[in-house]
C-alpha cells in the first residue's frame, strides 16, 4: 500500500521528564517502567503505535545526564545510537519546570540530525495553570537553535491530553514505508526483559535516595508448569542484584516484610501483561559495585554495543 506510514521516532529529554509514562499511553500497554527516580530507564525500549495506515516504532531512551559511572556513560551512548537513523524526535520538557543547561545541550545535540523532523512536548499540563503555559510555551521555542521545532505539543500523558493528536501528528510526518512488526506487536520487548523491569519497577517504590541506581534484576529460571486451564502457570526465579551489604537489608526490610511486598506488586503486574498465574521466587545477591565493572555490566546486558 503506497499510502501507508512507517518509522522510526525516539523520545528523548532530561531525567524524569515523562517520557515513559508518554510510551505507554501512546502504545495503550505497559512497555516502559516509570518511577519518581530520574534514570529510571535503561534500555531504548521499542514500543509499537500501530494505526489504520501507519507503524511508529517508538524508541524509549535513558535521560540524558552527566554520567558518574561506566553504567552513566554506556546510558547515554545508547541516546546517541538511538538518534542515529530515527525519522522523528519529540523531545519532552516539562510544564512545571523551566529549561535549564541540560535542555539546552540536548537541543543542541538535536541540531546535529538534520534529518529527523523534530517535535518539542511540554510534558505534565496537568500540574500547572493554563495562564502560565503560554509563557513555557515560548520558552521552548527558544531552544531550537540551527533547527526549527515542526512541532510544538503541550500534553499529559497521566491524563491521556492531546495524546490521539501527537499520534495523528507522528503520522502525518512518518515516510511512506511498510509496517516493521507485526501490526498485532505492541513491543520488541522480550518477555524476560519486561519481567527484569516490572520486578525493578516494584522494587524502585518508596526506595531511599541512594538505592534506586544500584537496583538491577536478572532471571535466574523461567519454565511453564503443565497444568490443566485456560491460563497459562509460570515459575519464574529472579535475583534483585544491588551492589553493597548495607542494601540487601533495605531490599529486605524487617524480617523480609519488604522483599515480600516487592514480589506482591511484581506478581500482579507481571500476571497482568502476560495475561498468566506466575509463582515468583525472588532473592537478592550482592554484586559488588556492578555500575562500574565492565564484566558485570556485559553480564547483565550493558554491554558496549
Amino acid at each position: 500500500m503506497s499510502d501507508f506510514r512507517s518509522g522510526f521516532v525516539a523520545i528523548v529529554g532530561r531525567p524524569n521528564t515523562g517520557k515513559s509514562t508518554l510510551i505507554n499511553a501512546l502504545v495503550g500497554s505497559k512497555i516502559a517502567i516509570t518511577s519518581h527516580h530520574p534514570n529510571t530507564t535503561r534500555h531504548a525500549i521499542r514500543g509499537i503505535i500501530n494505526g489504520e495506515n501507519f507503524q511508529a516504532v517508538l524508541v524509549d531512551t535513558p535521560g540524558i545526564h552527566k554520567p558518574k559511572t561506566l553504567l552513566g556513560h554506556r546510558l547515554n551512548a545508547v541516546v546517541g545510537e538511538s538518534l542515529d537513523s530515527v525519522d522523528i524526535v519529540l523531545m519532552c520538557l516539562p510544564a512545571d519546570e523551566d529549561s535549564g543547561a541540560g535542555d539546552e545541550f540536548l537541543a543542541a545535540e538535536l541540531a546535529k540530525y538534520p534529518r529527523a523532523k523534530k517535535f518539542a512536548l511540554v510534558t505534565k499540563t496537568d500540574l500547572v495553570a493554563k495562564k502560565n503555559l503560554a509563557n513555557r510555551l515560548l520558552g521552548v521555542s527558544s531552544l531550537a537553535k540551527g533547527f526549527q521545532w515542526d512541532e510544538i505539543v503541550p500534553i499529559s500523558a497521566a491524563i491521556h491530553d492531546q495524546i490521539d493528536l501527537l499520534a495523528k501528528l507522528i503520522a502525518d510526518k512518518l515516510p511512506e514505508g511498510p509496517a516493521f512488526y507485526p501490526t498485532d506487536m505492541k513491543s520488541d520487548q522480550g518477555v524476560e526483559q519486561l519481567i527484569c523491569e516490572l520486578i525493578r519497577e516494584a522494587a524502585l517504590r518508596d526506595a531511599r535516595e541512594e538505592l534506586p541506581h544500584s537496583i538491577m534484576v536478572t532471571i535466574d529460571e523461567m519454565s511453564e508448569r503443565e497444568e490443566k486451564g485456560s491460563r497459562p502457570f509460570f515459575d519464574i526465579h529472579a535475583t534483585i542484584h544491588v551492589e553493597r551489604d548495607s542494601q540487601t537489608g533495605i531490599i529486605l526490610g524487617h524480617k523480609g516484610e519488604r522483599l515480600k511486598d516487592i514480589g506482591m506488586r511484581a506478581r500482579k503486574d507481571i500476571e497482568r501483561e502476560l495475561g498468566a498465574r506466575i509463582f515468583l521466587g525472588l532473592h537478592v545477591k550482592v554484586s559488588k559495585e556492578w555500575q562500574r565493572d565492565p564484566k558485570l555490566l556485559e553480564r547483565l546486558g550493558f554491554g558496549e554495543n
